[in-house]
């Protein structure tokens, strides 16, 4: 059983104010795209039963598995940092199995999403295991359900349930359906060897009130966007790293109607009217990761 988490990019990231309990109020356009990890679950017969998934027996080199009370998890492909208690994937096994019963099982996550560049890697792997599981085993979670979970693992998380363009708003956890198509669209993302951290984003940001709302702002054409649809951690980031606002304007330079750092960094998006030759594009930025719609 598998499935396939996606990245998403933020089109548009207005931070609104500072709440009492530390968090921030803000309104972005959550919008799901092509870049995509891979999770599998194989159901063991116990604990130690031994088995491959079909992804590890593709793969050249997988690292030693994490073994735990009713699971085993690998993790191939990108690197990631932290424990394997706190990876979302786990939390998110955590949730449904204080609410069903499921058997052991062999979990193997393929890493293609870079963290650290504010594309959600990490919330969407956690929702998709929640969706996962309650397919696999038929466990009856209700999207609202699921929905209410995933909340518990991160403020984008509970986009992934629906993986709908939305307007997220509240700390980033209310979310309406917004009609927004990219698809006629060629989307180009780009990462420098850089995490930035989401905490020390949001001490460098001074929250105000935009004139003009990002929903009022996307029913313009994609051209006008430049002119007016802002990321509100650009600034500071920018500031402390100037690759990045090299590599936004690099992708004006190119051609691109519009161009943006995701969340708070470090990968930034452009939006082109038509596709860029790969070569031109991979050249251009040595040293970072590139994906293409």
């Amino acid at each position: 059983m598998i499935c396939f988490p996606n990245a998403k990019i933020n089109v548009g990231l207005n931070v609104l104010s500072k709440r009492e309990d530390g968090y921030h109020n803000l309104e972005t356009l959550l919008y799901p795209i092509g870049l995509r990890d891979a999770l599998e679950i194989i159901p063991t017969c116990n604990e130690n039963t031994e088995q491959v998934s079909s992804m590890e027996a593709n793969q050249e080199k997988t690292v030693n598995p994490v073994i735990s009370a009713g699971y085993r998890f690998y993790q191939t492909g990108l690197p990631l940092t932290g424990t394997t208690e706190g990876n979302l994937v786990i939390k998110a096994l955590q949730q449904a199995k204080e609410r069903r019963n499921i058997p052991p099982i062999d979990i193997h996550l393929l890493k293609k999403i870079p963290a650290g560049a504010g594309l959600g890697g990490g919330s969407s792997d956690g929702a998709f295991m929640l969706r996962l599981l309650n397919n696999s085993f038929q466990l009856q979670f209700t999207e609202e359900e699921l929905t209410r979970m995933a909340a518990t693992l991160g403020a984008d998380a509970p986009f992934f349930i629906g993986n709908r363009p939305a307007l997220a708003t509240g700390v980033g956890d209310q979310l309406e359906p917004i009609d927004l198509d990219l698809s006629g669209y060629f989307l180009l993302l780009v990462k420098p060897d850089i995490e930035v951290s989401t905490t020390v984003a949001y001490s460098m940001v001074t929250p105000a009130t935009p004139e003009v709302s990002i929903r009022e702002i996307v029913r313009q054409p994609v051209s006008e966007w430049k002119r007016v649809l802002k990321n509100d951690f650009e600034p500071p980031i920018f500031k402390r790293h100037p690759i990045i606002a090299r590599i936004k304007q690099r992708l004006y330079d190119m051609g691109a109607l519009y161009a943006s750092m995701s969340g708070s960094g470090s990968s930034v998006y452009a939006i082109f009217g038509e596709k860029t030759e790969g070569t031109t594009w991979r050249e251009s930025f040595p040293g970072c990761f590139t994906w293409c719609s």
